[in-house]
């Protein structure tokens, strides 16, 4: 083999080994970038769930609030209507409890 050929071999032997190390530069890089995407796609993920949390929770909390405001409403009419009932029946009771206190 000539020496121009060896150096050929040699050369074609060094590019391929600084291809292969700029190759590995390369995908090193494009991992790091996809890392750095994907982790900044997560954080926005995160961050919408976290918003959408936040809303259902409010929906949950009103909804609530608006249920209660109807049982302490349902509650309210409930008493008076005890209390009404009630209230008619005290003159009765009374006259009653005059009827025996007068008779004894």
């Amino acid at each position: 083999m000539s020496l121009e050929a060896i150096k050929q071999v040699t050369q074609a032997e060094q590019a391929n080994r600084q291809r292969k190390v700029e190759a590995q530069t390369e995908a090193k890089r494009m991992v790091a970038e996809a890392e750095r995407a994907g982790k900044a796609h997560l954080a926005q993920a995160r961050a919408e769930a976290e918003t959408q949390v936040r809303g259902f929770l409010q929906q949950a909390e009103e909804k609530a609030a608006e249920h209660a405001a109807e049982v302490m409403e349902q509650t309210k009419q409930v008493c008076d209507g005890l209390r009404a009932k009630a209230e008619g029946r005290l003159a009765d009771a009374a006259g009653s409890i005059v009827r025996r206190v007068v008779k004894s």
